[in-house]
């Protein structure tokens, strides 16, 4: 059974970091067929936050502007009167 071709630039660093790895212990032949069981066992990412992207592209031209520092260590959003509130989740 010829092994599987496992495009790596498509990997992430801690996937690149276990297919070496298993090619180091077990062989290249077996790890890399190991690799790919174990990717195939792996669950799809988790789909972009919509809201998440809606406040993004509400808070990037303030900014830009330089008229909004981001905390860090969490932040609440809130609305104010005709503004939106960022405050350090703290307090």
């Amino acid at each position: 059974m010829p092994s599987p071709a496992i495009d790596e630039s498509a990997l992430n660093k801690g996937q690149r970091r276990k297919l070496n790895a298993l090619r180091k212990s077990v062989g290249s032949d077996i790890g890399e067929r190991a690799f790919a069981d174990w990717l195939a066992t792996q669950k799809a990412p988790v789909p972009a936050d919509g809201d998440a992207a809606r406040i993004a592209d509400a808070l990037w031209p303030l900014i830009e502007r330089k008229a909004l520092k981001i905390p860090r260590g969490g932040y609440i959003v809130r609305r104010g009167r005709g503004r939106i509130i960022v405050e350090p989740a703290g307090s």
